[in-house]
């Protein structure tokens, strides 16, 4: 699930392992010279195999490749190896190790820091570094929901809390990598709240907090708060599980800002996260999410970054135009961040370059952790309205489905008069799940609780009535009425058949009179009076 990003291998010199260490003594100035093992250069295997297709929901955004190591072969002849960038399911990506000696040679310049620092190109061509003199994310809590972050990393030590693991097979802590991807998480974090680290020979760096070598990230002060999702390998919880009990914890636990580099072939999400996110939206949670990359197969943003609410990270280029391989599309896109040639730290005291969205969304993360300390008492709401406001218009004119918004710019974000708006302008999915998911009414829950009618008036109990028969049902009365309706019926039938009767016998009186007549015309006539 971590979108499939592209790493590469770099010749490394200067690898020095103690034993039971395995820690590289000056990987970019990482690790203390006392480490060293007289000096011996080994090579370090890191690398594994990818795994298989993560389960259920959240599937890979990235193809399988053959086992590589992380570092190369110390030897100049070593060639880079070409990796791909994960989704949701980080994606093994060979450690990129810039060439670097043990100590600075003559006449070179360590006022900017080791070949790790010079590569972040994001942090002065974005104007993240003018920033610092206001923010740099103290105070903060960012959770970074992946695949378990290495607190112990020199450039992470003292920011990353002790966390939760979601899967049920990781360190109860989150801080061990997981899933085909373990070194995922890591990097995500370091580009967050990545501080460096001191190395003999390097002098600060004017203008920046932390440490002059190794990652420094967006909001160097802010703390990390991690928690472990297992994806790409079979055990432990599936994915519906996962997602919705780390957003809860993330909640429940501080965290002002949630980062989620990860995501699926699928727009659609499970019912199950439904909850968890609406809780996050209720108590004024940001969430920012990576929308995955062309260069895994995926032709548009999928789920977690298509959830109404969420601030969904495309990726660009060094030239600030959408990155082919290392981005995707989508309506739900908000803004578009660098994802290509991105280093960051990797568990062991390492490090690697990487493509990808689960780059970009880390670098707005950041932002969004700055802004949340300048403007303590803004709401997700405001802080996501000052990242899309404040975006760089790119592509077609308006909001678009390649830039969103627009390239993010974090000093006009900075500089943006406070937004007045209440509700999120990335849309509310408490208002989605009204409109779209069908509300099942719960059985009624019996209480002994005494019903009350009016506030002070009680509603005093009584027993139900006792089933008895009727006065009118005693046994006599059905026989009386029955009678009297027989006896009514019996007086109306008699009373018909006399008239009857009657008409019957009156016709045959008439019937005979005119026949009587007909036979004897003269009968009828009056006696005629002579005269004299």
């Amino acid at each position: 699930m971590v979108r499939s990003e592209r790493r590469r291998g770099i010749p490394l010199t200067g690898w020095s392992v103690a034993p039971s260490f395995a820690c590289a003594s000056r990987v970019f100035g990482v690790c203390a010279s006392a480490f060293s093992v007289g000096g011996a250069t080994r090579r370090i295997r890191k690398g594994a195999a990818l795994g298989a297709s993560a389960a259920l929901t959240l599937l890979p955004l990235w193809t399988p490749l053959a086992p590589t190591a992380w570092a190369t072969d110390p030897t100049p002849s070593a060639s880079p190896s070409p990796k791909r960038e994960v989704t949701a399911t980080p994606s093994p990506s060979a450690t990129a190790v810039p060439k670097t000696s043990a100590t600075p040679s003559k006449g070179t310049s360590t006022t900017n820091g080791d070949d790790v620092r010079q590569r972040e190109y994001w942090l002065k061509e974005y104007g993240i570094t003018s920033l610092w003199s206001q923010a740099t994310g103290k105070g903060v809590t960012v959770a970074v929901i992946d695949t378990g972050v290495d607190g112990t990393h020199p450039d992470l030590e003292g920011n990353v809390l002790r966390g939760y693991d979601a899967s049920g097979v990781g360190s109860e802590d989150g801080w061990k990598g997981l899933g085909a991807e373990p070194m995922h998480g890591t990097e995500v974090a370091s580009l967050i709240a990545g501080h460096g680290h001191d190395t003999r020979g390097y002098s600060a760096i004017a203008g920046q907090p932390g440490k002059p070598t190794g990652v420094i990230g967006v909001a160097p002060d802010a703390k990390i708060l991690p928690i472990s999702l297992n994806m790409g390998t079979t055990g432990g919880k599936s994915i519906d599980e996962q997602i919705p009990a780390a957003v809860r914890y993330a909640v429940d636990n501080g965290a002002q800002i949630i980062n989620m580099s990860i995501g699926s072939n699928k727009t659609s999400w499970p019912q199950s996260w439904d909850e968890a996110f609406a809780y996050a939206e209720q108590k004024g949670v940001l969430i920012v999410a990576a929308a995955g990359n062309r260069g895994s197969g995926l032709t548009q943003v999928g789920a977690p970054a298509t959830i109404p609410g969420v601030l969904t990270v495309g990726g660009i280029d060094r030239k600030k135009a959408v990155a082919e391989g290392s981005s995707t599309q989508g309506i739900s896109i908000a803004v578009v961040a660098p994802s290509t040639d991105m280093i960051a730290a990797a568990p062991g005291n390492g490090y690697m370059i990487w493509s990808g969205s689960s780059a970009a969304a880390p670098l707005v993360t950041g932002v969004a952790a700055l802004l949340k300390q300048k403007y303590p008492k803004e709401s997700a709401a405001q802080l996501a309205q000052r990242l899309i406001a404040s975006a760089d218009d790119a592509g077609v004119t308006g909001r678009d489905p390649l830039y969103g918004y627009g390239i993010f710019n974090p000093q006009d974000a900075m500089a943006l008069a406070a937004p007045t708006v209440t509700a999120n302008p990335l849309g509310s999915i408490s208002e989605w799940i009204a409109v779209h998911r069908k509300r099942q009414v719960s059985d009624p829950t019996p209480s002994d609780a005494a019903p009350v009618h009016e506030e002070g008036e009680s509603i005093v109990k009584a027993a139900a009535p006792d089933a008895r028969r009727p006065p009118e049902d005693r046994g006599w009365l059905p026989p009386v009425i029955l009678a009297a309706l027989v006896l009514w019926l019996t007086i109306i039938t008699a009373g018909s058949v006399h008239r009857l009767h009657r008409m019957h016998v009156s016709a045959g009186q008439a019937a005979r009179m005119a026949r009587a007549a007909a036979h004897h015309p003269g009968s009828h006539r009056g006696t005629r009076r002579t005269s004299r």
